[in-house]
């Protein structure tokens, strides 16, 4: 079954690297694969895979939603640290200088136009933060005035764009003009 990547995520932590894949099946089924990589002694590496079906997507973002709220209330639980843990994408940058976060605090207008396209935009891609990806868009377009003016088609031919992104792109755009 060949399968298309939409957006994915990695994280790894000394030998073990951690890849969250959000993909589309040749047959249009959506699922979400997370794989476990262990670096063994010998160089190699030993994969494990789980994949949630589409049926079962909301139930796991339910579970994991809940769970992160239950986390993040634990009391008297001192946060745990992993040595050697490399962090990429969003979760690198200190959490004041997030375009989600400096929204909610300092309020829309003083994001820049690829902070914006980043939130709106949600997810990044392997080895690509969502901001960098938003810069790259607006670099190749020539800014904002060249993105709203590319067919969602056009945004698909970028890594990291797929169908869900391009959507995005061109309502908020068509919501923009509305105003206007």
């Amino acid at each position: 079954m060949e399968r298309f990547n939409m957006a994915s995520e990695a994280f790894s932590a000394g030998r073990k690297h951690y890849f969250l894949d959000f993909k589309r099946a040749a047959n249009d089924t959506l699922f979400i694969q997370i794989t476990r990589s262990d670096r063994q002694a010998d160089g190699r590496f030993v994969r494990n895979h789980v994949i949630v079906f589409e049926e079962d997507l909301p139930l796991l973002i339910q579970g994991l939603s809940s769970l992160c709220h239950h986390a993040a209330h634990a009391d008297g639980l001192p946060p745990k640290v992993v040595p050697n843990a490399v962090v990429r994408g969003m979760a690198a940058m200190p959490v004041e200088k997030r375009p989600r976060e400096r929204l909610l605090r300092e309020g829309a207008s003083v994001l820049a136009d690829a902070e914006l396209l980043a939130i709106l935009l949600g997810s990044g891609s392997a080895g690509e933060s969502v901001l960098e990806l938003a810069e790259r868009l607006l670099k190749a377009f020539g800014g904002l005035d060249g993105l709203s003016r590319a067919s969602c088609e056009r945004l698909q031919l970028f890594d990291g764009i797929g169908e869900a992104k391009s959507t995005m792109v061109a309502a908020a755009v068509e919501l923009a003009r509305r105003l206007g």
